[in-house]
């Protein structure tokens, strides 16, 4: 990408000492100084993130102006703040960030694919939340920070809370303000490292499809001995992304944001930012054995006398986060790019225990259950959720779409025409009844269906269809006992799954009324 900020002046702050890209050692070593966390018996540094313990969308702001207006989906996701307020936040970052001794700065890619990658520049008050942007941007060479001109700028001051918040034109003493004709990020009042990350993920959202690109909030992996063989898992948080893709057969190319460009598909980041929650080696050995030195574990109990992490332990939230490398994984794929997708899987973990376990998708079907996005935010996910709830979020990744769902979805259509990929709806979620009746999926279950889809077999398989919804559902898969192919058969009551499943279904057509598609995409969705 161009450097957009090759002709803009240096960012001063004051007399506070710049500590520029520094080592994984050298960073963990400043954050334990300072109190910023404690090193884990596994290597990896564990840090609180205080009171926000998961993103704040309703705190997150766009910069209206003209040159970008029309192009923006406005609304609850994309909430408009004024220039002057984005200036008069900035202002107050900068000034909070003069009056500090130490500054950290990490300069680094976003995009594996030079041919899209971006420059993005990282200034933290905290040296953790810079070793959080080593871990997942991807680091510069060491030759390329001469002459650095960056793409896009993040401004953490994260400590900081904006004593006056209608001062400033938004809600709450927490902002995180985004400006994409600036190209400048600039966050205070949460010390939650995902906003950076997120911010630079919107930000390719916006800019990708301009260039053809489509960007998808997924993960990706590849065959080991098959390099054609790729499959993408498109998902909220918590529907599985990280934990299907990290599969000892395959090998992993990115676990949360990817582009697919007319070449394949390329990682935009250079790490992986896996929920920890109820971890074990048994049930995740690759993530398990990803955290080590140069991880950093959020928000999870440590024993203050041994050190050792406890993944159970929700305490603090059930978000508990681990951030690591990508070549933390065995295997992966790095420089982390892909051929094109045979596979396009969408993940949704439904809270009502109606969805199959496995559907087939037809492209009107995909196109459909795409712009919808059908999952439920689990509980601390983001600031204010404290247990599942069904939600709806466009194009799997509402809150970092800037630009209007049929932008997004035409260019899944355009991808999955030209390259004949199959398409899965995965439930990951409940059967035998709604969330605190029934139990969720059993995880072995879901492998041995992805097995099915990426070995080729499941596309031959025999389907019926739904009667309510309408969706292809596999008479048998090897290794799934068949009668939860057909959640009905899951349930002790099948009238009140009818009526769950049609109420579902009601849902949906509420939901699709949003959208402005053909009538063969809306007669795809569910028939009742």
């Amino acid at each position: 990408m161009t450097p957009a900020t090759a002709t803009r002046p240096a960012i001063d702050f004051g007399r506070a000492t710049i500590h520029r890209n520094l080592s994984v050692a050298h960073l963990v070593e400043a954050a334990l100084a300072r109190g910023e966390g404690v090193l884990a018996a596994n290597g990896a540094l564990a840090c609180d993130t205080g009171e926000r313990t998961g993103r704040s969308p309703n705190d997150k702001y766009l910069e209206d102006t003209p040159a970008v207006r029309a192009s923006i989906d406005w609304g609850t996701v994309n909430r408009p703040i004024s220039p002057e307020h984005f200036d008069a936040i900035e202002r107050a970052a900068m000034e909070h960030l003069r009056t500090q001794k130490d500054l950290y700065r990490f300069d680094g890619y976003a995009g594996a694919d030079s041919a899209y990658r971006c420059k993005v520049t990282v200034y933290t008050m905290e040296a953790w939340h810079n070793l959080f942007a080593k871990t997942l941007f991807i680091n510069a060479e060491p030759a390329a920070l001469a002459d650095w001109h960056s793409d896009w700028t993040i401004i953490n001051a994260g400590a900081l809370k904006l004593a006056d918040p209608a001062k400033f034109g938004v809600r709450s003493p927490i902002a995180v303000v985004q400006s994409l004709e600036k190209k400048k990020v600039v966050i205070v009042g949460t010390r939650y490292a995902g906003e950076m990350k997120k911010s630079i993920f919107y930000a390719m959202n916006y800019d990708l499809p301009d260039m053809g690109v489509f960007p998808m909030h997924c993960s990706a992996n590849v065959d080991r001995t098959d390099r054609s063989n790729v499959a993408i898992f498109f998902g909220l948080s918590g529907t599985g992304k990280t934990t299907l893709s990290a599969d000892p057969n395959r090998a992993l190319i990115g676990d949360d944001e990817h582009g697919w460009s007319d070449k394949g598909i390329f990682n935009i980041e250079g790490g992986c930012y896996a929920k920890c929650i109820r971890l074990s080696k048994e049930g995740e050995p690759e993530i398990w054995d990803a955290i080590r030195f140069g991880s950093v574990l959020e928000n999870t109990v440590i024993d203050p006398a041994t050190r050792i992490p406890d993944y159970d332990s929700a305490k603090k939230t059930e978000n508990t986060r681990v951030t690591y490398p990508l070549n933390h994984i065995d295997g992966a794929v790095i420089p982390s790019v892909g051929a094109h997708p045979k596979n396009v899987i969408f993940l949704s973990a439904d809270a009502f225990g109606v969805l199959p376990p496995v559907s087939k998708l037809s492209p009107e079907q995909a196109m459909y259950y795409f712009l919808n996005g059908y999952t439920s935010r689990l509980a601390g996910t983001e600031a204010g959720v404290t247990e599942p709830q069904p939600s709806f979020s466009v194009c799997f990744g509402a809150p970092f779409m800037p630009r209007p769902p049929m932008v997004y979805a035409e260019l899944l259509a355009k991808r999955i025409r030209e390259h004949k990929a199959d398409v899965w709806l995965l439930n990951t979620g409940w059967t035998g009844g709604a969330y605190g009746v029934g139990h969720r999926f059993k995880l072995s279950w879901t492998r041995a269906m992805i097995t099915a889809m990426l070995g080729g077999s499941l596309a031959k398989a025999q389907f019926r269809e739904h009667p309510i919804l309408g969706l292809a559902m596999p008479k048998a898969v090897a290794g799934v006992p068949s009668e939860v192919l057909d959640p009905r058969n899951t349930w002790k009551n099948g009238a009140s799954y009818d009526s769950s499943a049609r109420a579902l279904a009601s849902k949906f057509r509420e939901n699709d009324r949003k959208f402005s598609i053909s009538d063969a995409v809306r007669a795809a969705g569910p028939k009742a």
